[in-house]
């Protein structure tokens, strides 16, 4: 390519890294229909376009006679249990737990906190309307009054009584690792036979950490059908066109069936619904949470002006009860970090792999959890995660170094013998074909390879990408202190210039500047144009700009990788690389490939 080939590039690559920020003010989101996203209306039997949904599927259905209760405006009743590891608000409205309060882990991260004050702790199923375990549909089947909480020993009990002489329970028991024992009763009193149509049990709503998170893309919801998980989140709903276009929005989304569990889950946390027989199928919707006044955004600029979540809920099929005949379902509830020692015990002990939560599935998925699982064996070393970091990139440099050192080595002996593959080319300027053959073979002879410098790099980046998603949904890191960066799970911002709002984050600096440094060491491949030369030495730059907001333990661990990578190529330097004189080629006079000792 031309200069004016490689400009053009250039600027293609400018204009994308400038797309996400120009498609919002080009092309302005869409209004939802009213009513799509109100999480007090049970599916219809005709589903909006875009659902997976077959058919002749069944679903539970919402009848113009049976309107859903609007259950906020009722009178209620609330009951706290708690034990080690969270606390439970159980509602009288929908006998179900409303919130679940983790002690261990606070809202918001303060500098160095290492513990969660009580009044700062991290929320599931956060200001909704719906709690966890509530029957959503059809709503007609338990009326609508509240239930009758009773707490009980370890637990508490739940209790409906109709007029019809049906009875519905519902029993919770805390048990250990963040999970709460269910078991649901349908009673049939009534004398005669009673038809329980489709049910549809609420698994909850997955919400923002506060109410300044806008780590939107973290939100979602995963069915899993005891052979694969499937990942809903914003995008599945936004629908867009190429991943970045707007498109026609998705209000439900409807699983597959024979569901083992289902999860709701933001960043850190999550509320898994595990019931003892698998479900028909999983439904999930998207709703609007409630956000700041006007007031408070003008208080705070940080506060998100219009939060919104995902809420799912478990679709278990119709059945008939005898007279005096009991219906009863059991389930587990696990609401807690998203902690994959912990998940990884649960599933092995369930048989149901809960731990995909975490979503370490496929390739670099492999390498996230083999990176995780060390990270902990460092830190239970009494090591900080800050220092684990730089110690397993360490262990990768060291394992990767052999590799490295070749590539340095013959990326050296293809400079050295740049004068003569030049000649090769002059000499065969008419025959393009023989040029390139010949200028391979010269180059096999001499043992270079033109890509042997990208390969150390190609094996990197599984290492890099397991990095950054086992640094999306690691626990562990969150709150964790290293020099000036309180938490490594989010950028190291030590302070925002005002008027502007612009952080400044010093570790993405110091990472462009060693990438800038590395690129300045490398040298050039041979016959590479200079503009192009240029735009590799300060593409690094574009690196920076795209991990500037990341979390601060994947730009400690870029940052470390290039000071070692720097480290290596000086060493190199100092190397002797010897040049044999080839066997075959003769085209230039006797002598002139003779052999040499070249010494950077």
């Amino acid at each position: 390519m031309d200069r004016k080939s490689y400009l053009i590039l250039f600027i293609s690559f400018l204009v994308f890294l400038a797309w996400n920020f120009m498609v919002p003010k080009m092309f302005p989101p869409q209004p939802m229909p009213l009513n799509t996203n109100a999480i007090t209306y049970a599916p219809g039997s005709r589903l909006s376009a875009g659902t997976n949904l077959a058919a002749n599927a069944t679903v539970p259905q919402m009848r113009a006679d049976n309107p859903p209760p609007v259950l906020e405006k009722q009178p209620e009743k609330l009951e706290v249990i708690e034990n080690e590891n969270a606390r439970y608000t159980f509602t009288s409205l929908g006998g179900g737990i409303k919130e679940f309060a983790l002690k261990k882990y606070p809202e918001i991260v303060g500098q160095g906190k290492k513990t969660a004050a009580a009044t700062n702790l991290a929320t599931l199923n956060t200001k909704v309307s719906l709690p966890v375990f509530a029957l959503l549909s059809p709503y007609g089947l338990e009326g609508d009054g509240p239930y009758t909480l009773t707490k009980t020993t370890g637990g508490l009990r739940a209790e409906k009584h109709l007029t019809n002489g049906v009875t519905f329970i519902k029993e919770y028991h805390l048990s250990t690792n963040y999970l709460v024992e269910t078991t649901a009763r349908i009673e049939n009193n009534s004398g005669k036979a009673l038809a329980i149509p489709s049910t549809e049990w609420n698994v909850g709503t997955a919400t923002p950490l506060g109410a300044m998170d806008k780590n939107t893309v973290a939100i979602g919801m995963i069915a899993y059908n005891g052979n694969k998980a499937e990942y809903i989140a914003e995008g599945w709903f936004a629908n867009r066109t190429l991943g970045c276009l707007p498109g026609t929005p998705r209000t439900e989304y409807v699983s597959g069936t024979n569901i083992t569990w289902a999860a709701v889950h933001n960043q850190f946390f999550t509320v898994a619904l595990i019931p003892r027989e698998p479900a028909l199928r999983v439904l999930a919707r998207k709703v609007e949470l409630p956000g700041p006044t006007a007031a408070e955004l003008a208080d705070d600029s940080r506060l998100v002006a219009k939060p919104f979540g995902f809420q799912a809920s478990m679709v278990f099929p119709e059945t008939t009860l005898t007279a005096s005949q009991v219906l009863e379902k059991k389930f587990l509830i696990y609401a807690g970090p998203k902690e994959y020692n912990s998940l990884a015990r649960i599933g092995v002990d369930l048989k149901n792999d809960l731990d995909l939560i975490m979503d370490f599935s496929g390739f670099f998925g492999f390498f996230a959890k083999l990176l995780l699982i060390s990270m902990n064996g460092l830190h239970a070393l009494h090591l900080g995660y800050g220092v684990a970091i730089i110690v397993i990139t360490i262990l990768i440099k060291l394992l990767f170094w052999p590799l490295t050192n070749a590539s340095t080595r013959s990326m050296k002996r293809m400079a050295a013998l740049q004068p003569q593959m030049n000649e090769i080319k002059e000499k065969y300027k008419d025959d393009p074909k023989k040029m390139n053959q010949k200028t391979m073979e010269f180059m096999k002879e001499n043992k270079v390879n033109p890509a042997s410098g990208c390969f150390p790099m190609l094996l990197q980046i599984p290492v890099f990408f397991g990095f950054y998603k086992m640094l999306q949904s690691a626990i562990e890191l969150r709150g964790a202190s290293f020099l000036w960066a309180h938490d490594l799970s989010v950028a190291d911002t030590i302070f925002t210039i005002p008027g502007v709002n612009f952080p400044v984050n010093p570790l993405p600096l110091f990472m462009g500047v060693t990438m800038l440094w590395q690129a300045r060491m490398t040298p050039p491949s041979p016959g590479m144009d200079p503009m192009q030369q240029k735009i590799m030495k300060y593409m690094p730059l574009m690196f920076m700009v795209f991990l500037y907001n990341f979390s601060a333990g994947l730009t400690l661990y870029w940052t470390v990788q290039n000071l070692l990578t720097i480290a290596q190529m000086k060493l190199t330097k100092n190397q002797n690389v010897t040049i044999e004189p080839p066997r075959k080629h003769k085209t230039t006079t006797p002598g002139a490939f003779g052999s040499r000792k070249f010494k950077s």
